[in-house]
């Protein structure tokens, strides 16, 4: 995802020097036109200032050094942006330790995955406003622009128009880059277990009536086509269906990466409920289990209390 961002700051005219832990990255970038830097330290020193260093690394340790590395390197008036999925609550941390040294600590919800270099990226940024004034020309680079979508009726035109807003101080813009992936587990969610119910249709559990042998990749494709669920994620939903309709290439296995749990975590604070989101987390805990403890517990109770015997596997 860095190094796309980066070929697509070039494309818009910004200059760069990049570093990666894999020397052939750095290689590819160099031959596209940016600078390489053999390590972090001789990244620093290729920069002008006032220097900006973006950080692209997964949230936790790795980010962590990688921040405080760069605090003892860079010169008051320098900037750090965090475009990664950090917690917000250790951006504000760490936007105070650098404030200390007089080094502005800038995070960027990013959100564009590997179709960013060509539809561009939404961003959520936290940090001052001058500082925020002084970076817009990086963040206007990244972001969609307005493109083909239509203004919102009523609406007084700003940044967010073309993917780019200032969220406000240190810490909000990975705020609402969380709760964005919060909500993306939900709609996830509810699309899987949309299709799931139309699979069932061909269940022999079914009156003979009632049952569909329904094309999911058709349904899919005419939902994409002025359906009020219509969303990018049906798109690639559409996009998956039509290479591998039966989806035989994934096991079930279904990751998360923190942001779902600190959202839920947030609502806890501050007391919202927030049952679909919670709900949604919880599936992708379940999708990584064949066989969970208490479903053999609600096994075993129906058992006893009626009699319900284990529908033997395959059967």
């Amino acid at each position: 995802m860095g190094a796309n961002m980066m070929r697509r700051l070039m494309k818009g005219g910004h200059e760069g020097v990049v570093y990666d832990q894999d020397a052939a990255r750095v290689k590819e970038l160099a031959a596209a036109g940016a600078t390489g830097a053999a390590d972090v330290e001789s990244l620093v020193r290729s920069l002008k200032a006032p220097r900006t260093v973006w950080v692209m690394l997964p949230s936790g340790e790795i980010t962590e050094n990688m921040v405080s590395q760069l605090r003892d390197l860079l010169d008051p008036g320098d900037a750090i942006i965090d475009g990664g999925n950090s917690y917000f609550k250790d951006d504000v941390r760490r936007g105070k330790l650098a404030a200390d040294k007089g080094i502005d600590y800038v995070d960027v919800g990013t959100s564009g995955g590997v179709w960013g270099l060509e539809r561009g990226y939404c961003l959520m940024v936290g940090c001052k406003e001058k500082v925020f004034a002084r970076l817009e020309p990086i963040f206007k680079t990244l972001a969609p622009g307005q493109g083909a979508i239509p203004l919102t009726p009523g609406r007084k035109r700003t940044t967010a128009e073309d993917g780019y807003i200032h969220c406000g101080p240190t810490g909000s813009g990975h705020f609402v880059k969380m709760v964005h992936n919060g909500i993306e587990y939900g709609l996830m969610q509810a699309y899987a277990e949309g299709f799931d119910i139309l699979k069932g249709a061909t269940s022999k559990e079914l009156p003979e009536e009632y049952r569909f042998d329904l094309k999911m990749a058709e349904v899919a494709e005419v939902w994409r086509r002025g359906s009020v669920v219509g969303s990018w994620l049906l798109d690639l939903s559409s996009m998956a269906l039509a290479e591998n309709p039966t989806l035989s290439n994934f096991t079930g296995y279904v990751q998360d990466s923190g942001e779902g749990r600190w959202t839920i975590q947030a609502a806890l604070e501050e007391a919202v409920p927030a049952s679909i989101l919670t709900a949604s987390l919880y599936t992708r805990f379940r999708s990584r289990q064949e066989s969970t403890f208490a479903e053999k517990m609600l096994s075993a109770m129906r058992f006893k209390f009626g009699g319900h015997i284990e529908r033997p596997t395959g059967g």
